[in-house]
């Protein structure tokens, strides 16, 4: 089994920052992609940034410029760095993992609110 462990999310005030790791563990071979997605409250889980295991990494256009995405390799570990915050990316953000022979794997989330 995979397990992800989420850590660093939390209250801050725009314009702050905010440093999310996430760390895999279990039964990995290797893992090709690891990202960061988010869910705000009625609305759809969306991509936030993912990084491949070749170091490509993608970022939605809300986020480009504030966010930066880096991994661990080692460490089976994925960072965010939020730079910049505003109210409205608050939502959950939950890591993931996608592994070359039994596809995705989600942590449970971490919570990210930023006050105006």
């Amino acid at each position: 089994q995979v397990q992800l462990v989420e850590s660093g999310g939390g209250l801050v005030q725009a314009g702050g920052s905010l440093r999310l790791s996430c760390a895999a563990s279990g039964s990995i071979t290797s893992i090709n992609v690891m990202g960061w997605y988010r869910q705000a409250p009625g609305k759809q889980r969306e991509l936030v940034a993912d990084i491949t295991n070749g170091g490509t990494t993608r970022y939605s256009g809300s986020v480009k410029g504030r966010f930066s995405i880096s991994r661990d390799t080692a460490k089976n570990t994925v960072y965010l760095q939020i730079n910049s915050l505003k109210p409205e990316d608050t939502a959950v953000y939950y890591c993931k993992i996608v592994t070359p022979f039994d596809g995705d794997h989600w942590g449970q989330g971490t919570q990210v609110t930023v006050s105006s």
